[in-house]
Formats: structure tokens, C-alpha cells, sequence
């Protein structure tokens, strides 16, 4: 299955008009998928939690320069040196 979105792309709910970065995707067994968007604005100077929508409610925002990941190496996560097996 093709992925619709990348990560990193702005996109925008056409349901309720929240916008962010595509930050996650997940797909379920059943086919549906979802993204999380994390929204670029703050709120108390904190960011806001990551929302997640339905594929289909989703439009990419034109215009909009995608975020790029910066290269962490092999491993990523919350711990840098990850136990081996």
C-alpha cells in the first residue's frame, strides 16, 4: 500500500481546520490509517498534543515547505545506545 502523506508534510484536517506536521503514521490491520499532526503553534509557550486523523480527512497544505528530519544515524529513540542482541 502506497502512503498517501509523508512524513513531515503540513497538512490540514478538512473537518476542523487543525493544521501540523504529519508526525506519525499509523495503519491498522483493518486498512485504515492514521496520521498524528503536531500542530506549530504554542499554546503558553508549550507545544500542543499531537492530534491524530483519519486519512481520508486530510489534505496536504500548498505552499507549505516540509519539515526534514535531521540524519541521527542508525538508531533513534530515547536511548542512545541501545541494548544489542
Amino acid at each position: 500500500m502506497e502512503n498517501k502523506f509523508e512524513l513531515g508534510e503540513i497538512l490540514k484536517d478538512k473537518i476542523t481546520g487543525f493544521e501540523g506536521v504529519a508526525m506519525a503514521r499509523v495503519e491498522y490491520f483493518t486498512d485504515c490509517v492514521h496520521y498524528a499532526l503536531c500542530s506549530q503553534i504554542l499554546k503558553d509557550n508549550k507545544s500542543l498534543e499531537w492530534e491524530y486523523f483519519d486519512e481520508t480527512r486530510l489534505v496536504r497544505v500548498e505552499g507549505k515547505k516540509k519539515i526534514v528530519k535531521e540524519s541521527r544515524g542508525p538508531t533513534s529513540g530515547i536511548y542512545s545506545n541501545p541494548p544489542q542482541m
